[in-house]
């Protein structure tokens, strides 16, 4: 009989233990926090908005640098070098360029120029003529309004086109001066230093008397 009854308490005991794990894994099982889960997405979501800003960031300080290289690029000029230089002709050189770099790009003034004919130190502008004179060439003095050195511009304040300074385009500004004749003058000018007058036109190959009396009051020396 105490066997019986020793066994109905054991039984019970089960049976309680039982009930008691059912209810703590049912509690757990509707009870459990949503805070992981919550947290996954949320992540995600910091990350995905982390990574598109530094992309547009990224994107807009590529774009700044390109904006900055292109506002930083050298302006490019146009200069005529002539006269006593190795290879006489039109450069292109930074906007910042002096006389020097233009010479430089010329080949350098050959043995018989005259150094002090120009202003190495000048800085240059669009367009520029640039004449390196030879020894004992008769030109004016440096720093002068007439020196040859460097020039922009195809007439004086007379209105008269230069004749030592005036570029082949500048020269065909003149009634009677087309391409051919501005090409010569130029020729002529290279070959033999600057015109000492105006009458030193009739010496360019198709240019005669009456040519001259026709060109003499449109072009200067002085």
């Amino acid at each position: 009989m105490e066997d019986i009854i020793e066994k109905i308490k054991e039984y019970k005991l089960f049976l309680a233990l039982t009930a008691i794990g059912l209810l703590l894994g049912g509690y757990f099982l509707f009870h459990r926090p949503q805070s992981s889960a919550s947290t996954i997405p949320d992540f995600y979501q910091s990350s995905s908005s982390t990574s598109s800003k530094e992309k547009v960031q990224t994107t807009s300080s590529k774009e700044e640098k390109t904006a900055t290289s292109v506002s930083d690029a050298p302006e490019i000029i146009t200069v005529d070098v002539k006269g006593a230089v190795k290879q006489p002709g039109v450069y292109e050189l930074r906007s910042n360029s002096r006389v020097h770099d233009a010479i430089y790009k010329a080949g350098g003034m050959t043995a018989d120029a005259n150094s002090q004919s120009v202003n190495l130190a000048q800085k240059l502008s669009d367009e520029a003529v640039i004449y390196v004179a030879k020894e004992g060439e008769d030109v004016p003095a440096l720093g002068s309004s007439e020196s040859p050195a460097t020039s922009s511009a195809p007439a004086e304040k007379t209105g008269k086109v230069h004749l030592n300074r005036a570029t082949e385009s500048e020269l065909q500004t003149v009634s009677g001066i087309g391409q051919k004749r501005a090409q010569d003058i130029i020729a002529y000018r290279e070959a033999n230093g600057p015109f000492r007058s105006v009458d030193d036109l009739k010496n360019v190959s198709g240019i005669g008397e009456k040519t001259l009396e026709k060109l003499r009051d449109a072009f200067t020396v002085d």
